[in-house]
């Protein structure tokens, strides 16, 4: 009962010192609980069957991404604070103590710190539940019948998840104190006090890592989208390790060169804070390249969820260019069609055109015909008439595709090889274009020649004008075809009000998410290591006041020393992004640079609060 007791009023003393921990972690499950919570409650069931199992998938997918990232926030928080408290530990063992004994009492308080986390985060993400559901359909545009009841179900993996990985680090943190020397355990607070690296290493480390770094930027953005695909994996490798060695050598060098001039140094009390970045980067470079990669991730993330957001909007634009369409080989079938629905509701547009069905696999269109239809329908039609020898292939939207076809490949269209020179993915055939996938434009006079050797068939379209007329045109229409059977002719109606692609609309929100998880663990984790090192500096600030140095110079030391340890990771990170975006937008075919803009923007305001936090409890503690 007395460790019981000494550690909780250890845990109470130090209570301030880990609220940036307990905040961060807590934040962290509130999210986590959140989206367990959106998987075991029905909330999202309103949308059907197949849309709740993908959205199911998705949260799974950033449950695990949630997983991985608290993981490694763990290590290294725990890790912070363990050599903080190494000293305190020290001084127990000359209490009598043994190192099993600290050890023990070291996991007792740790958990406390956990169970507090644990605690804080469901019972906000509880009473917050219904606000994020909210938020999440609102944000995806989702209509959701919001429950504000509590998933125990939630709650149960949500402990789990977490105790699991806090178990273990806290049993590492007692390894680690029983396996520590006394020594060790005492002047650990200075162990990581390193002296000014070799030039020669930081030059090497330096010319290693921009070579790399570029090497990513340029492999992300090279050649064309096959090359791209290929290319991703190598890209945010060489991307990650060359952040470290940038922060491990190049802005190591530019600090020691600073230095050098003696002139810019001791001018305005630089060596105050200049120096002090150069002895404290060797130990706290990881920490600024982890924040770095961190804040790329959550840019990308965020471009990644408006990329999807726009692909899904041109995907449900693609199907529902119109409502009703016909294939058939009855030229004067259009009229009778277009009458019955009109006898339903108003038609908005009404487009026609012939199509050859040649080798009974290709379906043959006339250029000038597809481009006057998608002028009839009031679209921009900037199609190129392919030349002699040459056709397009009318492709469709889709939500993710892994697969680019860049080069020109050889198609046999009655019993002629053709170039197909572009693929296109404009919605010309609606769709009937993406459901049939055999249809092939040619220049006029191509299809002219081609007309003796295929089946003429006339595609129809309507664009009701009402969508709630739809179902009795539809049925009007049905009426029509079960009178056409001696003939070859299809039907295509498009209801709506399917929902069956809403699950696309949670990945907007689920990214949008998640840059706000990694933006607030970037601007914590920073806040949490200068805290951290504010305790180490309480007696190097002592010594400078006891030197005559006024609150204020030391103050403004202060200030600027914390300016770079956040701009520093902020800027790198910034034109990191800047390239990660860029590459997303070629990979997506579309322009991401307001977003990319948007999202800097949010962290910059994001470290911004961090910054002026830290510098005044950095005040506080040393000054």
């Amino acid at each position: 009962m007395r460790m019981f007791r000494l550690a909780f009023i250890n845990f109470r003393n130090s209570f301030r010192s880990y609220l940036s921990l307990v905040f961060s972690l807590a934040f962290t499950i509130l999210v986590l609980f959140n989206f367990q919570n959106i998987i075991y409650s029905e909330s999202f069931a309103v949308l059907g069957e197949h849309n709740k199992e993908y959205i199911d998938m998705l949260v799974q997918t950033v449950t695990v991404v949630l997983c991985c990232f608290m993981f490694f926030f763990l290590w290294y928080a725990t890790n912070v604070f363990l050599t903080r408290r190494k000293r305190e530990i020290g001084i127990y063992i000359f209490m009598g103590m043994s190192n099993r004994r600290i050890g023990s009492l070291y996991v007792i308080e740790i958990s406390f710190v956990g169970i507090t986390a644990l605690v804080t985060g469901v019972g906000f993400g509880a009473l917050l539940g219904g606000l994020f559901q909210m938020i999440m359909g609102a944000v995806s545009d989702i209509a959701v019948d919001v429950r504000f009841g509590v998933s125990w179900e939630a709650g149960k993996v949500t402990g789990v998840l977490f105790l699991a990985m806090y178990l273990f680090f806290a049993l590492k943190g007692y390894w680690n104190i029983t396996h520590s020397s006394v020594l060790g355990m005492i002047s650990a607070a200075r162990q990581n006090e390193y002296v000014r690296m070799p030039k020669t290493v930081l030059c090497a480390k330096a010319v290693l890592g921009v070579a790399v770094l570029s090497s990513g930027y340029y492999l992300a953005n090279v050649g064309g989208m096959l090359n791209m695909m290929k290319n991703l994996l190598e890209a945010v490798v060489l991307v990650i390790i060359g952040v470290y060695l940038l922060f491990g050598g190049l802005i190591p060098l530019a600090f020691q060169t600073v230095a050098a001039n003696k002139q810019f140094l001791y001018s305005r009390q630089r060596c105050l804070w200049v120096n002090q970045m150069i002895f404290r980067m060797r130990k706290n470079y990881r920490t600024y390249a982890m924040v770095c990669i961190v804040g790329i991730c959550s840019i990308t993330a965020l471009a990644t969820g408006f990329a999807m957001k726009e692909r899904y909007h041109n995907l449900i634009n693609f199907d529902n260019q119109y409502t009703f369409q016909l294939l058939t080989n009855q030229s004067g079938l259009g009229e009778k069609a277009a009458a019955l629905i009109s006898g339903a509701g108003d038609i908005a547009c009404q487009t026609s055109l012939e199509a050859l069905s040649v080798d009974d696999v290709h379906l043959v269109l006339k250029c000038s015909e597809v481009k006057r239809v998608a002028q009839e329908r009031g679209a921009k039609s900037d199609l190129p008439e392919p030349a002699d020898g040459e056709t397009f292939y009318l492709s469709h939207q889709v939500l993710m595709t892994s697969i680019f076809n860049e080069k020109p490949v050889p198609v046999t269209i009655g019993g002629k090889e053709y170039l197909e020179t572009q693929t296109i993915r404009d919605p010309y055939i609606g769709y009937m274009q993406r459901e049939m996938g055999c249809f092939y434009v040619v220049s006029d006079s191509a299809y002219e020649r081609l007309k003796g050797q295929g089946t003429t068939l006339y595609i129809h379209n309507y664009k009701l004008a009402d969508d709630n007329d739809f179902a009795a045109a539809r049925t009007a229409l049905d009426v029509l075809i079960s009178n056409t059977e001696e003939n070859f002719t299809a039907r295509v109606a498009i209801d709506p009000f399917d929902n069956d692609l809403d699950w696309g609309k949670m990945l907007h929100a689920l990214c949008i998410c998640m840059f706000m998880v990694f933006v607030v663990a970037s601007g914590c984790i920073m806040f949490m290591k200068l805290y951290n090192d504010s305790y180490e500096e309480k007696e190097r600030y002592l010594v400078l006041r006891k030197l005559g140095f006024s609150p204020g110079v030391l103050s403004a030391s202060i200030a600027r020393e914390l300016l770079s340890a956040y701009m520093l990771p902020f800027v790198v990170m910034a034109v990191s992004a800047y390239f990660s975006v860029l590459a997303l937008g070629r990979l997506m075919r579309t322009s991401l640079l307001s977003i990319y803009v948007v999202s800097t923007s949010v962290v910059l305001v994001v470290f911004v609060f961090c910054y002026i936090l830290s510098v005044a409890v950095y005040r506080r503690n040393v000054c």
